[in-house]
């Protein structure tokens, strides 16, 4: 039987930084197309399970060791990535320290959120809208099924 083709898979990780006053998050500005501020994250190696490429790629962009405490949502639309169909799992997850631009980050930046940066990437805007309204009422991100 022929291999299915179906979507890339990446994991993302919203880091909270708990040893700051409003838990405010770490977001990357990518050093590769497509440009722009983004959740820590990146593509799930063969035999990888989706909550360790969360945390390996956190500590590969940021130097953070993360713990990941909760399920954010799936995000599949097909238009999210323009480099191809990408479904991403995406994490809640939280840290303690100084963080720094490695790997795939161009910089990285601490942000509230309500002072984030107008250049996100990808789906991140709605991802991160989700995201505030999982820390006024601890809901998950809504199905989206348009």
């Amino acid at each position: 039987m022929p291999q299915p083709v179906t979507p890339l898979l990446a994991a993302d990780v919203i880091i909270e930084l708990s040893d700051r006053p409003g838990r405010p998050i770490v977001l990357i500005e990518r050093k590769y197309p497509p440009h722009g501020w983004a959740i820590p994250g990146g593509f799930v190696d063969v035999g990888e399970r989706l909550e360790h490429a969360a945390l390996r790629e956190a500590e590969e962009e940021t130097s953070l060791r993360v713990t990941l405490t909760a399920l954010l949502g799936c995000y599949s639309a097909p238009g999210r990535d323009a480099r191809g169909h990408t479904v991403s799992a995406v994490y809640v997850g939280e840290a303690r320290g100084e963080a720094r631009a490695c790997d795939d980050a161009q910089h990285l930046a601490v942000f509230s959120l309500d002072d984030l940066p107008a250049a996100l990437a990808f789906d991140h805007a709605q991802i991160l809208q989700d995201y505030r309204r999982f820390r006024a009422t601890g809901a998950p991100a809504p199905l989206r099924l348009d």
